[in-house]
C-alpha cells in the first residue's frame, strides 16, 4: 500500500483499460498535452501503478476483464482520495454514470473518448469545485442589506404609483386596483 504522507503527482494520470490500442492512443495523446501518462491493463496493474506514481487523475475502463473499473474507482477512492478519476466506458447510461459517480469518479466519459473529451471531464469537475468552494454568507453574519418587509414594500410601491399619479389618489387607486378609500386609509397609517 502507498505512503498515505507522499503527495499526489498533479500532472500525472494513470489510464486503466484493457483494450491495448485505445489506452496507449489516449496516453499519447494526453502525452502531448504536456502530462506524464503511466498505463495499467486491469485492476492489479492499476492499482501497482497508483501505490508506486501517485497519479492526481486517472482514466478508467468501466469494463474490464476480472475485476471492474468501478471497484478500482472504489479502490483509489479509498487509497487515495485526492486522485480524480474519470470513468471511460462504451456503455453510456444513465445508471453506468450514477454507479461510477457513487463509486467516487468525479465524471463519465463515452468511448470512443479522445485526450480532449478527458481532460474537458476533469476540468469540469474543477469548475464545479470552485464554485462550491465560495464560501457562503452564515445566518449570523452582517450582509449590509436587509431585503425590505413586505409592508415596506407595499408603501414603497403605493408611494410611487401615487407619485406617478402625481397625487392624484383617484387614479393611483384605480391603477393599484383597490377602492380610493381603502388607498387614503393605507396613506393615513404612519410609514411601516
Amino acid at each position: 500500500m502507498m505512503n498515505p504522507q507522499s503527495p499526489v503527482r498533479a500532472n500525472t494520470i494513470l489510464v486503466v483499460d484493457d483494450n491495448e490500442l485505445l489506452r496507449d492512443r489516449l496516453a499519447e495523446a494526453l502525452g502531448e498535452r504536456g502530462y506524464e501518462t503511466h498505463t495499467a491493463g486491469n485492476y492489479d496493474e492499476g492499482l501497482t501503478l497508483l501505490d508506486a506514481v501517485r497519479p492526481g487523475m486517472a482514466v478508467i475502463d468501466l469494463r474490464m476483464p476480472g475485476k471492474s473499473g468501478l471497484e478500482l474507482v472504489r479502490e483509489i477512492k479509498e487509497r487515495s482520495p485526492e486522485t480524480l478519476s474519470v470513468v471511460l466506458t462504451g456503455f453510456g447510461s444513465i445508471a453506468n454514470a450514477v454507479d461510477a459517480i457513487h463509486a467516487g469518479a468525479v465524471n463519465y466519459v463515452t468511448k470512443p473518448a479522445n485526450a480532449d473529451e478527458v481532460l474537458a471531464a476533469f476540468h469540469k469537475h474543477e469548475l464545479a469545485e470552485e464554485i462550491t468552494a465560495v464560501p457562503a454568507i452564515r445566518p449570523d453574519e452582517e450582509v449590509g442589506y436587509s431585503p425590505p418587509t413586505l409592508a415596506e414594500a407595499e408603501w414603497e410601491h403605493i408611494q410611487q404609483v401615487l407619485s406617478d399619479c402625481g397625487g392624484n389618489i383617484s387614479q393611483a387607486a384605480r391603477l393599484l386596483g383597490i377602492e380610493r378609500r381603502t388607498l387614503q386609509r393605507k396613506l393615513k397609517k404612519m410609514r411601516p
